[in-house]
């Protein structure tokens, strides 16, 4: 039987889509480095599904150890997550990220083409839509430019795609434009485990929560927005995994385009005091916060126009933002020290 490749399945997204590919009995085969992920995650998902699925510590850098997982497996569809996320961090190393994540892409890409596997799922964002971009954003607007090294590797690696889309008719590639992922599996057994600093607003106010941090900084109170708080698209990450399902079973229709791009996200803008003000209301805990300088790359609000992916692919999200936060609590103190 052919097997999905999942790359970087250890991370955050990745371990929660690796379980609803086996809980929809996929067969699976992930690779990372764990070089900002915990192999436990992995473990706790084939604890939960009681499934084995392989694992294999592999560099995406490296096409010779991606050609070794290639030689030994039926592959037919990737799904690629493997790649550095940090805005902040790729504003202080943008060499860090233009190897990892851009030359990571195309050792993949390369090696996927040596062995004629042409099904390819792409965790893209939507800082691929640029600084100038009006809101709602949607797929079919121009790639815009990006705000931080960390959004021009993800418009890069698009540019590929369709780059090889064009060239190789056998291609099929869906681009997957998330917004703002947050909250974890209901277990509480996997979730965000961030290492060190937090740099997402959700794990951060519920480490202060847990008592690991003193309060919450929050980046610029002046910006155009109600509150003078930046706003975000925030999406439950199940639901944000129920789109990778629903992509994955679109690329292997017969009737698909060879390179698709979709918005993952519920359509809607929430604050960042918004989200303190209902965490505080969900879990009845005060949390401490100040009003800090604005971020480098921070736009002032952005969120998706997801009609497409609701026709097409005939999805949506369907968790509200009360359960995003009570999940991401459940998670947070069940592991107050992540994994």
């Amino acid at each position: 039987m052919s097997k999905i490749l999942v790359t970087g399945g250890a991370g955050y997204i990745g371990s929660h889509t690796v379980l609803e590919l086996v809980n929809n009995n996929f067969e699976v085969i992930v690779i990372d480095n764990f070089c900002n992920s915990s192999q436990t995650s992995l473990e706790r998902v084939a604890k939960i599904t009681e499934r084995d699925f392989e694992i294999v510590n592999c560099d995406i850098c490296s096409k010779e150890q991606i050609r070794d997982v290639f030689k030994k497996n039926k592959i037919n569809d990737v799904i690629h997550f493997a790649g550095l996320k940090s805005v902040a961090e790729s504003i202080n190393n943008p060499i860090l990220y233009f190897e990892n994540n851009i030359y990571g892409t195309s050792c993949l890409l390369d090696v996927m083409n040596e062995f004629k596997v042409n099904n390819f799922i792409f965790s893209s964002s939507a800082t691929v839509y640029g600084i100038e971009a009006p809101v709602p954003y949607t797929e079919d607007m121009k790639l815009g430019t990006a705000s931080s090294p960390y959004g021009f590797t993800k418009t890069a690696i698009e540019h590929l795609m369709k780059g090889i889309s064009i060239k190789n008719s056998e291609f099929k590639a869906i681009s997957l434009r998330y917004f703002n992922p947050i909250g974890a599996h209901p277990s509480g057994k996997i979730g965000e485990d961030p290492i060190g600093v937090p740099n997402n607003l959700l794990p951060y106010i519920s480490q202060v929560a847990a008592g690991k941090r003193d309060k919450l900084s929050i980046f610029g109170n002046d910006y155009s927005t109600p509150d003078g708080t930046c706003r975000r698209d925030y999406l439950h990450v199940m639901d944000l995994v129920d789109g990778h399902i629903a992509a994955l079973r679109y690329l292997n229709d017969e009737q698909t385009n060879q390179y698709e791009i979709f918005n993952l996200g519920t359509g809607k803008a929430v604050s960042v005091l918004e989200i303190l003000n209902k965490f505080v209301e969900v879990t009845d805990i005060k949390i401490a916060y100040e009003y800090d300088e604005k971020r480098p790359g921070d736009l002032p609000e952005f969120w998706a126009d997801a009609s497409k992916a609701n026709k097409i692919l005939k999805w949506k999200c369907r968790r509200d933002l009360a359960t995003m936060i009570e999940d991401t609590w459940r998670w947070q103190s069940n592991n107050p020290d992540g994994y």
